[in-house]
């Protein structure tokens, strides 16, 4: 166990759906961890054995507390309830396929008190040492997919090598860390969000808010992408194209007209069954 001080100290926030792969490897990383004075892992309704497996870990290490979902209200809403269930002055949200290194959020922490307030992410890697796009992105623009859907769609930001901590407009859910103080300011994640975009919507408010939103270059950490995704590929691939409507109407649709509203909602439901086949 770490001892940290209470204005150090870090509650890490993993929410887990049928992720019996990884869970096991997910929290013994987080329990070496530096600073990580509390652990919640809320499940929202897995039905193999990652509550189990949950459960063990609570048993070992009294840092851990867990909550099971009766059922499953989404990734926003489970990050809502793990970080009410915690009160270290830190907060990181991390996937249960993601691994971190013992001082990777103890360097990310470092980094974010020195630009406070911020909101700071880091480069994700695969099982095969290949960047995540989804680690650095740019907004969505719906009106200018529609002019240029090819290259519009592309939100991926490459990565600036000369800088240490990079800005960019939205990074990835998988690994989020920033003080309690403006994830309360923000009121927390939009609970209207089942699946995809919440992470997006998060970033645009708390640029909004004055944080720096940026992703440390130095600190990379292995993600096993898809894991609790392929259980449901249906259920993914209905609230991720759900959650982009919603991010469209909550940012973007009071500035279109009537006629453009209704082609980027064409656009969206029209690419839900090509990517629901693609995953089958």
């Amino acid at each position: 166990m770490n001892c940290s001080s209470e204005s150090e100290a870090i509650a890490a926030v993993v929410v887990t759906f049928e992720s019996a792969s990884t869970i096991d490897a997910c929290l013994e990383r987080l329990r070496a961890a530096h600073d990580v004075a509390e652990i919640r892992v809320v499940d929202n309704h897995s039905s193999d054995d990652t509550v189990e497996r949950i459960r063990r870990h609570a048993l070992a290490d009294p840092r851990i507390h867990y909550i099971a979902n009766p059922g499953n209200p989404g990734f926003a809403a489970a990050c809502n309830q793990g970080a009410a269930d915690s009160t270290a002055s830190w907060l990181a949200f991390i996937n249960p396929d993601l691994m971190v290194q013992p001082d990777t959020l103890q360097r990310l922490r470092a980094l974010a008190v020195v630009n406070d307030p911020a909101l700071l992410g880091v480069e994700l890697l695969d099982e095969a040492g290949q960047p995540d796009p989804a680690a650095r992105r740019r907004d969505p623009d719906f009106a200018a997919m529609l002019r240029a859907p090819g290259r519009a769609s592309k939100l991926a930001i490459a990565r600036d090598p000369d800088l240490q901590l990079q800005p960019v407009p939205a990074i990835s859910g998988a690994l989020m860390l920033l003080p309690r103080t403006l994830f309360q300011r923000l009121h927390g994640l939009d609970e209207g969000y089942r699946l995809h975009a919440e992470d997006l919507d998060f970033c645009r408010r708390a640029r909004a808010a004055g944080a720096c939103v940026a992703v440390a270059n130095a600190l990379s950490v292995l993600h096993i992408r898809g894991v609790s995704s392929r259980s449901n590929p249906l259920f993914v691939e209905w609230h991720k194209h759900r959650g982009l409507w919603r991010y469209f109407r909550k940012f973007e649709a009071k500035r279109r007209g009537w006629a453009t509203r209704i082609a980027v909602f064409a656009m969206i439901w029209a690419r839900f069954p090509v990517a629901v086949l693609k995953r089958f």
